[in-house]
């Protein structure tokens, strides 16, 4: 099993570490084992007033420091922390159980976010607008930050999120104070502490951990000036109803049920592997995974055989083993849940269970393990094809026209990404065009890259991260009208 040293959990507010919080302790749980190996300190209402106003304090200094000098920062930090990548990521497998193997070179990529928005920070200029000689004024406008930021990451891949939102955050000029999961204690400490450690002043990040009523309190603070949340949509509204309260704007990340076209004259042995990935990739607990394949008449028994020799093949490990792809899934709770749906589904007649639909056994056993399982012959309407499963579970669905395709993509209230597999560029443009979603990736297309626009629609949230559009999620512009008489 992974040996590794944990870190004393802690908050860090203000640049200091405190190892007890006024909101009690929480039993972490290593998923591998099923067994207890830490008690966390949780914040209390003090503690998330502390770190705001830390944050606050922090932000004069931050925000008026020269924009090279914030580049300069956040690429030592990212830098750092790639470094880190090894550390980091066997961290994470303790966590949440995902596997070395992946968490290690998506932590190295953190550097690549860092680099991108740490080229914004001297880059937001302000325009000019009236140079017109019958303009009666001469007016600008420039890009100012919020101010302080409360940032709630999501617990399955936080290294990765740390890169998508609190680069471009600081970048701008804003304090942030972040709440992770109550299931990353550890690799979300090691971050703050890299990053100051790599320059940051104190104040300008801060940590807390907690449950729901703590991310409730920073959603509420009146001086936090703007929410960036990735998570589930029930949690979603939630803060978004506070957020009305104030007025406060947000960046909202939610869920997914994405779908995997699979068209006639597709690479077929590419979208099987696309969609294996899917399933093993932080054990499919992601809200981008492709979990409804759609696959078109003409291929489809073909597909799902090959689809199931190569489920068939994938084992089970210890995620702190480099050579494992396919860990738990990050407790107990949620091994239930994704269990309870998959035979919800087949007991109900929603669809034939192909492979998986149970827990891992032997050396296993005690751990959170979930089979990759393959549900085929499920109509676009049931419930395990609606409902986020957040899990190593795929749904099978036939189709015949384009037209079918593009209705049974459309046919879920989320709307965050889309897959196409399919040699026809004509088809490619003309399909993509018509799903309704934040991304369309064809032919093994990447998603979240530093440089471009990743975000959803409809259930899946608004808001976007990377490129230019996500740095501009962290600024407002301020107009300046100067009148021409004297």
């Amino acid at each position: 099993m992974t040996s590794i040293i944990l870190p004393q959990p802690a908050l860090h507010i203000g640049g200091r570490k405190i190892v007890a919080g006024v909101g009690g302790e929480y039993r972490h749980v290593n998923p591998t084992t099923g067994a207890p190996q830490a008690s966390v300190p949780l914040a209390g209402p003090q503690d998330v007033d502390s770190a705001v106003q830390a944050a606050v304090d922090a932000f004069s200094v931050w925000s008026a420091m020269p924009p090279s000098d914030r580049r300069d920062i956040l690429i030592s930090i990212g830098t750092a922390i790639a470094d880190h990548a090894e550390e980091l990521s066997m961290l994470m497998a303790l966590e949440t159980g995902l596997p070395v193997s992946y968490g290690a070179p998506v932590t190295r990529r953190v550097r690549e976010w860092a680099l991108y928005y740490a080229g914004w920070a001297d880059k937001l200029e302000g325009s000019v607008h009236n140079t017109l000689r019958d303009a009666p004024d001469f007016s600008y406008s420039v890009y100012e930050p919020y101010g302080v930021i409360g940032i709630i990451f999501p617990w399955n891949n936080p290294t990765y999120s740390v890169g998508m939102k609190l680069f471009a955050a600081l970048a701008a000029g804003n304090t942030v104070v972040m709440k992770p999961a109550e299931l990353n204690p550890f690799s979300m400490l090691r971050v703050v502490e890299i990053a100051q450690d790599a320059g940051l002043p104190d104040g300008v990040l801060n940590l807390i951990l907690g449950r729901a009523d703590v991310g409730q309190r920073l959603v509420a603070h009146p001086l936090v000036d703007k929410i960036s949340f990735t998570g589930g949509p029930e949690t979603g509204r939630k803060i978004l109803a506070t957020c009305a309260e104030n007025l406060k704007p947000s960046v909202m990340e939610l869920g997914g049920k994405s779908p995997t076209l699979v068209f006639d004259d597709a690479n077929v042995d590419q979208a099987v592997a696309h969609v294996a990935r899917g399933l093993v990739a932080v054990t499919g607990q992601t809200c981008i995974m492709g979990s409804r394949v759609v696959v078109q008449d003409d291929i489809y028994e073909m597909f799902l055989a090959r689809l199931s020799e190569r489920v068939g093949g994938i084992v089970a490990g210890d995620p702190g083993d480099p050579e494992t792809v396919f860990g738990p899934v990050a407790t107990e709770d949620a091994c239930e849940r994704i269990l309870g749906m998959v035979h919800k589904a087949v007991d109900s007649g929603e669809g034939r269970l192909v492979a998986g639909g149970g827990r891992v056994g032997g050396k296993f056993a005690n751990g959170f393990f979930v089979e990759p399982t393959i549900i085929a012959d499920v109509e676009p309407s049931a419930a395990i094809a609606q409902e986020e499963v957040f899990g190593p579970v795929v749904t099978l669905h036939r189709f015949r026209t384009d037209g079918d395709a593009v209705s049974i993509a459309n046919a879920t209230p989320f709307g965050l990404g889309a897959y196409m597999f399919s040699r026809s560029v004509t088809r490619v443009h003309r399909v993509a065009s018509q799903i309704k979603s934040g991304g369309v990736y064809v032919n093994g297309g990447g998603f979240a890259q530093p440089n471009t626009p990743f975000g959803g629609i409809g259930s899946s949230g608004f808001g976007r991260e990377g490129g230019r559009a996500g740095i501009e999620e962290f600024v407002r512009h301020k107009t300046v009208s100067i009148g021409g008489g004297s």
